[in-house]
């Protein structure tokens, strides 16, 4: 068997790997076998201890569960803390992690012999580079997906927080209890913020099934990854502890939120003019050059240099 033929049966089995990856991250995706158990699981992102994470590896002891493990390491905290990334990016399947790891793997491995098979007949460093960057490109593509997933979702959550904010301390000075206030400001958040209403919700959801508050404050800053939604879990937990009021802390809270924000408005804006002077080098300068110098340069070509010529 010569170089060229092995070579081929290399890209048809990686290309194979990565159908079948690919095809086993779609199956995940789109017929989870879950439980209730699972679903409240996958709500809350409970943290799972270093025996539920055995339990759960030795389940994947097939083909899939073998490819998954290529993209992922032993280690729990690491595991968990991948796990907590993807619930903060909207991925909240119990299947979500096996399928990222899924897409890498596949990814990595079919574009990595359509990076061979491009290459071919070229060089052996441009087929070794060939193949490299495609193995790069498959192996982080799911990453940034993932990356910019997790970032919109979070802009998304943090536009309308200062808003809730001031409707929960209004809440509050009027009467309502934290859980009750927690509903209301859900309700009436519905339409105009669908997204941080689910949160809010999730948070009364678990109250009412049993979860502690504390816990389910805690697991509503794992499930948003925003640091603003963790200093309002701090300032309810310290003013639950220590006994202080409710209200004060969170209109100052409250405050801070909304100062942060205009001086986050502030910085974008201030950060417009260098953007222009850029544009404005790079796109008008030339033009306004060109029609200012222009007719200069058709009479010195026109009439200077003839005469100079004579």
């Amino acid at each position: 068997m010569d170089q060229s033929e092995l070579l081929r049966y290399f890209i048809a089995a990686a290309a194979f790997l990565a159908v079948l990856g690919m095809s086993w991250a779609a199956r995940v995706f789109l017929n989870p076998e879950r439980t209730a158990r699972d679903r409240v699981a996958d709500f809350t992102a409970k943290k799972q201890t270093e025996n539920d994470l055995i339990v759960e590896s030795a389940k994947k002891d097939g083909l899939a569960g073998r490819m998954s493990a290529l993209a992922s390491s032993g280690d729990s905290a690491e595991q968990q803390e991948h796990r907590r990334w993807l619930v903060q990016a909207g991925m909240r399947s119990r299947g979500a992690q096996e399928a990222y790891n899924l897409a890498r793997t596949g990814l990595t491995l079919g574009l990595m012999g359509l990076g061979l098979l491009i290459t071919w007949g070229n060089k052996p460093i441009f087929i070794a580079l060939g193949a490299l960057v495609g193995a790069a490109i498959g192996y982080y593509a799911p990453k940034i997906y993932v990356d910019n997933r997790r970032t919109t979702r979070q802009d998304v959550l943090m536009k309308p927080f200062p808003d809730a904010m001031d409707l929960l301390v209004s809440s509050v000075e009027a009467g309502l209890g934290l859980d009750a206030a927690f509903k209301r400001i859900a309700k009436e958040m519905e339409g105009s913020a669908p997204l941080l209403s689910v949160e809010l919700q999730m948070v009364n959801y678990e109250v009412e099934a049993g979860v502690p508050r504390v816990e389910a404050l805690r697991h509503l800053d794992h499930r948003t990854g925003l640091a603003e939604v963790n200093a309002l879990v701090n300032v309810l937990l310290q003013a639950e502890r220590f006994g202080t009021s409710v209200a004060q802390a969170l209109r100052n809270h409250s405050d801070l939120v909304r100062k942060k924000r205009m001086l986050a408005a502030e910085e974008k804006a201030a950060g417009i003019s260098p953007k222009l002077t850029v544009a404005m080098i790079v796109f008008v300068l030339p033009a306004l050059f060109t029609v200012l110098v222009g007719p200069a340069a058709v009479n010195i070509k026109n009439i200077v240099l003839p005469a100079m010529g004579n």
